[in-house]
């Protein structure tokens, strides 16, 4: 995935080097400016640089504001956590910081970034359909990885403000049709390819409406009722998208027969829609933890760079595309997009050093820290921070996960004292409910000590 600096020019470096000493140290210098410049290279990196690795030790002088007690909460079972203070690279806090954990949605933090590092933030998916000339009175519903294509009619929004309709591809279907009916009704859905669902995730995950089956071609995340955020899922997302379109269509497509199959290549293109930008849905996956689009980012990810599209492709795929933002990727184990797999990897110290670019704005890392989270305010962070935690309320953008043995917080503080912190909290085990209330004292914690941050840990800690 690396590009390293060509071997032919180190050697002529080494052989100038040798007619001269001072000659030697001029072009070590000159070459190094010259490897760090080019911001416009789409070269990949394979290690953090110096200011993204945080390797100081944390001194104790002035820094005697403890959260051991917070830590040592019994509801924190199996805790990770790490807190940083990126402008110093200094390691505040650390608690197994190092030992790649599961994520829960804080992977989607890690997609997000890939998402936008390889996509870009204004990316749009295309959905079309196609007449097929060999076929008079065959239309073909061509997928390409949009789960917000909405079903919802005129005047009506689904979870997904502002998506694409499939009134509007309708539209176009029957001027083109004009009074000739439609026969046949051809899905495509093959953009994607390999399972539809991980087999480390529950199915009670899709029945209980948490996340859809990854088809290339469907409406509304799948959702029985587009309106509800959760909402139960189907077995046939695409059928579900025909069905949709032959009703849009009306009267024309009245006695159409509906097929899912590979499209023919002599076709008519006859209508199309696009997706809002990947940074409205990232916006959205990150307020509420949508599991559909995280997992549409990373096959669209992975397609971009010239995978399969696959669940298997996403490992590569993502740690492709944050290896290109200068993140060192080693010890990940990337199994989706979403978090939901417990068998995601992913350490403290690695999501503080993407953090850190989210706090900085690398790239187009902006978007991630506009789509956090707030403390107290928004998004599923919106009645949390209450009570004795309400002074960290406003001060902390963070995203959550939870699966069934994980609750976890990851982000960023503006501190009581004014330092900007990023940290990672993650309770994994036998872990219930409460566990949220014990991080939330954590990080409350941590914005009250700022910069003071004692590193003292629990004596025996989880």
């Amino acid at each position: 995935m690396a590009t390293p600096n060509s071997p032919l020019n180190y050697l002529r470096q080494i052989a100038i080097g040798a007619a001269s000493g001072l000659l030697l140290l001029v072009l070590i210098i000159g070459g190094l400016t010259f490897a760090s410049g080019g911001s416009g290279s789409t070269n990949p990196t394979t290690s953090n640089s110096p200011s993204d690795s945080p390797t100081v030790t944390p001194t104790t002088e002035g820094r005697t504001c403890s959260i051991a007690d917070l830590a040592a909460d019994k509801r924190l079972v199996g805790l990770h956590a790490q807190v940083i203070n990126p402008a110093s690279n200094e390691v505040l806090f650390d608690i197994q910081g190092d030992t790649p954990a599961q994520t829960a949605s804080v992977m989607k933090l890690l997609t997000a970034a890939a998402a936008l590092q390889v996509l870009g933030p204004n990316y749009r998916v295309q959905t079309k359909v196609f007449a097929d000339l060999d076929h008079p009175g065959q239309i073909v519903f061509m997928g390409a990885g949009d789960p917000t294509l909405s079903r919802v009619g005129v005047g009506k929004e689904s979870v997904y403000v502002g998506a694409p309709k499939l009134n509007d591809l309708a539209v176009q279907i029957n001027a083109w049709a004009r009074a000739t009916p439609i026969t046949s009704i051809v899905l495509d859905s093959t953009y994607f390819t390999g399972p539809t669902w991980e087999s480390g995730v529950a199915e009670s995950e899709r029945t209980l409406g948490y996340q859809s089956l990854v088809t290339a071609l469907q409406v509304d995340g799948d959702r029985d009722n587009p309106t509800r955020e959760t909402s139960p899922r189907s077995q046939d997302p695409v059928g579900r998208a025909g069905t949709a379109l032959k009703k849009a269509i009306g009267a024309l497509a009245t006695n159409a027969t509906i097929t899912q199959a590979t499209a023919g290549t002599n076709l008519l293109q006859i209508g199309v829609v696009q997706s809002q930008p990947i940074s409205k849905w990232i916006n959205h996956m990150l307020q509420v933890s949508d599991n559909t689009e995280a997992e549409f980012l990373a096959r669209l990810v992975s397609k971009q760079l010239g995978y399969d599209g696959s669940f298997s492709s996403i490992d590569a795929a993502i740690k492709a595309a944050l290896t290109r933002a200068g993140l060192n990727t080693t010890g990940l184990l990337l199994k989706d997009g979403s978090g939901e797999n417990e068998e995601n990897l992913v350490s403290a110290t690695f999501i503080n050093a993407l953090l850190k670019k989210v706090l900085n704005g690398d790239g187009n890392f902006s978007v991630i820290k506009q789509a956090l989270p707030i403390s107290g305010e928004s998004g599923s962070l919106e009645k949390r921070f209450t009570g004795d935690n309400v002074d960290a309320a406003g001060h902390i953008l963070a995203k959550t996960g939870w699966t069934r043995h994980e609750y976890s917080l990851a982000g960023l503080i503006t501190a009581k004292d004014g330092t900007s912190l990023t940290f990672s909290i993650a309770a994994i085990g036998k872990v219930n409910d409460t566990a949220k209330v014990a991080i939330d004292n954590l990080a409350t914690g941590i914005y009250r000590c700022g910069d003071k941050l004692s590193a003292e840990v629990p004596k025996t800690s989880n």
